[in-house]
């Protein structure tokens, strides 16, 4: 039993090292320069307009998450703790004055409805991510939805 066990967590990191250093090769031969990205280089945030408090940039389509206005960093999303929970749960929106929490993140994936979070949305940063005023790393040519994105 113990050797399964040691041959999961030996494959789950031979996986992991060989999924960084593609994405790293990926970068490297497609003229991505990762020094130029704060997630990477721990740019330090005052290089990158992200203060406490923005105006929310414009949705360029149906659905999109909108993106977080202000820092996230020291947040803790745990199995336990949400930070993000702390502003924008239905308990403390109004006093905080933070966005409340969409109806659609107490959905679970069976399509019931409850008074908790569903542990599919439960973890912000994996839609909502930080906003900057930055450069993307990789180009592109997507367009908002008419009507979106002003």
């Amino acid at each position: 039993m113990k050797s399964n066990v040691l041959k999961k967590q030996v494959t789950l990191w031979a996986m992991l090292i060989a999924l960084v250093s593609g994405s790293v090769a990926f970068a490297a031969n497609n003229g991505v320069d990762l020094s130029q990205s704060p997630e990477v280089s721990g740019t330090p945030e005052g290089s990158v307009i992200m203060p406490k408090e923005q105006s929310r940039i414009a949705l360029d389509y149906v659905n999109q998450p909108p993106m977080i206005p202000h820092s996230v960093e020291g947040y803790q999303v745990t199995s336990k703790v949400n930070t993000c929970l702390k502003c924008h749960g239905v308990q403390s929106y109004r006093t905080t004055g933070a966005p409340r929490i969409s109806p659609t993140h107490f959905v679970d994936s069976d399509g019931h409805v409850s008074s908790n979070v569903a542990p599919r949305r439960y973890f912000c940063q994996t839609c909502h991510v930080p906003q900057a005023d930055a450069a993307p790393i990789i180009g592109n040519t997507f367009e908002p939805a008419p009507g979106y994105g002003k």
